[in-house]
């Protein structure tokens, strides 16, 4: 293990890249409401009830003892500051903070615990239903009125929150866990979008002004780039052996990685010494991510395109974007923040016959081998005919997996100083179209309203997709807690 960061460990593969090990649990700071006015053995059993099933569920808890509090619960000034002074001490450790009222709870006691403990994470609240049969004073919770009390402290504090999807709602309940998911994913999010540092590999090509964006904005919301120039690779890569032990570690790597069949020696070769420079200059500059100036320099003057090196990159959670969209990059980070896979980069290419929800998506490719149904080695065809087949060799090329999608794209909005996104969610289809590249069929209900959205407010063409379903939690993230204008496409009456 080399270091933790973002509720992950990072682990070093046989490549020399950094992997993150997303086997690590959400760890939640646990508030629980009491309030004196009810019955106090409801907020013992709920107590005991939540962090059974966190427990269950996977996620690690800090929550007051009975022994500090009564049943560990929340109520009074003095309560507060016991919460405050726990989380505290346990700060490096709780990604998000879980407040569930078993009863109506004491608001004050609920916001002054977050307030004094001085976290600026995400924050779940969470009310228990009553039971019709259960109505009396001996057990009536008052959960459904006592959230909106909490809530509207919480907005007088000017602390940020996050409602589960029913207003009350069991804890065993399917919606309590699909809720729970969610909610860890939103805190993954955050936790890693701070005081993350990235890399530019290149120049962006000279023909890609959608892929514009301002480094000033990404640094004011804790976002580092580092640049590297392609003079600075080639030349690191000239003082490399062809016999150097890391270099021929690479090309195995690289032919472990992917079918290679018909690729000319010395490409894989230059394929290997571009990789190890990058992975060097990466793992120096504790660089999360990366995107690279794909074309036309690498093949004129190199004789490789970048592709394969990219996806592996991806495929070790260590994302990479072509063209040097590095804010798309940024894109395919959050999804893999997300759901703990690869994410990847894609354009929204075409129309798929008559079907308006329908489009095929698509690369030439640098996608991850997570993507692919199959997929082996090949030259780039869209750029060989200028250049030559012999210098495009490098990309990786197939269909796509059916399964679950969720897209994402988030742009620097330079004109109005902000970052700002769009999410949703559909599915890679099985539908099958003729073409080269790395390619699939996405569905996305009223995928029109979404096209219309894109044009309209001048996104870009790339998206970063990720096989999962995630979108909830992505919106929550960017919008709520990073103040990121935030647009999540969802069909009509959801």
């Amino acid at each position: 293990m080399l270091k933790s960061r973002i509720g992950l460990t990072l682990l070093e593969d046989g490549t020399g890249h950094l992997k993150e090990d997303f086997s690590m649990t959400t760890t939640l700071g646990v508030i629980i409401g009491n309030r004196g006015f009810f019955p106090a053995i409801l907020a013992r059993d709920g107590r005991e009830e939540i962090l059974r099933i966190l427990d269950q569920q996977g996620y690690k808890s800090v929550c007051l003892t009975p022994q500090e509090t009564k049943y560990g619960s929340v109520e009074t000034l003095q309560d507060a500051r016991k919460c405050a002074d726990l989380f505290k001490q346990h700060r490096d450790e709780i990604d998000g903070i879980l407040v569930s009222l078993p009863n109506f709870g004491d608001e004050r006691a609920v916001a002054n615990s977050i307030r004094m403990s001085g976290l600026e994470v995400p924050v779940l609240i969470h009310a228990y239903p009553d039971e019709p049969n259960k109505m009396l004073v001996a057990t009536r919770r008052d959960s459904f009125c006592g959230k909106m009390s909490a809530c509207n402290n919480l907005w007088q504090y000017g602390i940020r929150y996050t409602l589960t999807s029913l207003h009350t709602e069991a804890p065993s309940s399917p919606a309590f866990a699909g809720d729970m998911k969610a909610f860890a994913a939103t805190c993954r999010i955050v936790k890693g979008l701070k005081n993350v540092r990235v890399g530019v590999i290149g120049a962006r090509p000279a023909a890609f002004n959608t892929v514009r964006f301002s480094e000033k904005l990404m640094e004011n919301h804790g976002i580092s780039v580092e640049t590297l120039d392609l003079s600075e690779v080639f030349g690191r890569i000239q003082r490399l052996k062809d016999d150097d032990e890391k270099v021929q570690a690479k090309i195995a790597s690289i032919q472990g990685y992917a079918p290679t069949q018909g690729v000319p020696p010395a490409s894989l070769l230059r394929m290997a010494k571009f990789g190890l420079v990058v992975d060097e200059w990466m793992k120096a500059n504790e660089l999360v991510g990366s995107s690279v100036q794909c074309w036309t320099a690498m093949e004129e003057f190199f004789g490789v395109v970048p592709c394969t090196l990219m996806s592996m990159m991806s495929n070790n959670l260590l994302p990479s974007a072509c063209e040097t969209d590095m804010i798309g990059m940024i894109s395919m980070y959050i999804l893999q923040l997300a759901a703990g896979e690869p994410s990847a980069i894609v354009d929204w290419n075409n129309n798929y016959g008559e079907d308006p929800d329908k489009a095929v998506i698509f690369h030439c490719s640098n996608l991850p081998k997570h993507f692919f149904e199959d997929f082996k080695m090949d030259f780039q065809a869209i750029i060989a005919g200028s250049v030559g087949k012999e210098n495009t060799y490098g990309t990786v090329v197939g269909k796509l997996k059916s399964g679950p999608l969720t897209y994402c794209r988030v742009s620097t909005d330079d004109l109005n100083g902000k970052l700002r996104a769009y999410t949703g969610e559909g599915e890679i289809t099985a539908d099958r179209p003729e073409s080269f590249g790395g390619y699939g069929v996405v569905r996305v209900p009223q995928m029109q309203k979404l096209l219309k959205y894109i044009c309209q407010h001048g996104y870009e063409h790339h998206v970063a997709v990720n096989r999962s379903h995630y979108g909830r939690a992505v919106a929550e993230a960017l919008s709520n807690y990073k103040g990121w204008e935030t647009y999540h496409h969802q069909p009509e009456g959801c």
